[in-house]
């Protein structure tokens, strides 16, 4: 079996921050997705990986906000 590098978290995003870095992967998916119909992308690849960091960045937000929540 491959070893599998798993990396943590070395710098602590506030909430607008991360909300900012969502937009901007969102936006980069639209253009890939517009690319991708238009026949320029040229690594189909990214489209998937950008739906994970979404994903990801989404989970991280969510997790923020019940920290938040429950330190008040």
């Amino acid at each position: 079996m491959a070893d599998k590098k798993t990396t943590k978290a070395t710098e602590v995003k506030t909430l607008e921050q991360l909300h900012a870095e969502l937009a901007t992967k969102r936006q980069d998916l639209i253009d890939a997705r517009r690319s991708h119909v238009a026949g320029e992308l040229a690594n189909p690849r990214v489209l998937t990986s950008t739906k994970k960091e979404i994903a990801r960045l989404l989970t991280a937000i969510r997790a923020a906000e019940n920290s938040e929540k429950e330190s008040k």
